[in-house]
C-alpha cells in the first residue's frame, strides 16, 4: 500500500444515495466504515489484501456489516447519502452528515 495508491482511491470516492446502495446490501457486499477512518486508507488496505489491518479494524468495530436496524432505518430514508468506494467485491460506505 502506497500513498499514491491511497490518493488514487481518494479520487474514486463518490456520494451515493441509499436507494442506489441497497442492492449491494442485499448481496451482503456493504461494509460500513467508521468516520474515524479515512475511506481511501481502508480501501487501500482492502485492495492490498492487508488482512491484518482489516481484521484489526473489524475486531475494534471500526468496520462492520450494517445491522438489521441500520438497514431498516436507511430503507425508510432512500435519499440518505453516503460516501462510497468500490473495492470489488465490496462496497465500502461511510455515513455523511449532510
Amino acid at each position: 500500500m502506497t500513498v499514491a495508491h491511497e490518493e488514487e482511491l481518494a479520487l474514486q470516492i463518490d456520494v451515493a444515495q441509499w436507494q442506489w446502495l441497497r442492492p449491494h446490501a442485499e448481496r451482503g457486499a456493504l461494509v460500513l466504515i467508521d468516520t474515524m477512518l479515512e475511506l481511501a486508507v481502508v480501501g487501500a488496505c482492502f485492495a492490498a489484501d492487508n488482512s491484518v489491518q482489516v481484521q484489526g479494524w473489524l475486531a475494534s468495530g471500526l468496520l462492520v456489516k450494517p445491522t438489521a436496524a441500520q438497514l431498516d432505518l436507511w430503507n425508510s430514508q432512500p435519499d440518505k447519502c453516503f460516501s462510497m468506494l468500490v473495492i470489488s467485491p465490496f462496497v465500502l460506505i461511510q455515513e455523511r452528515d449532510d
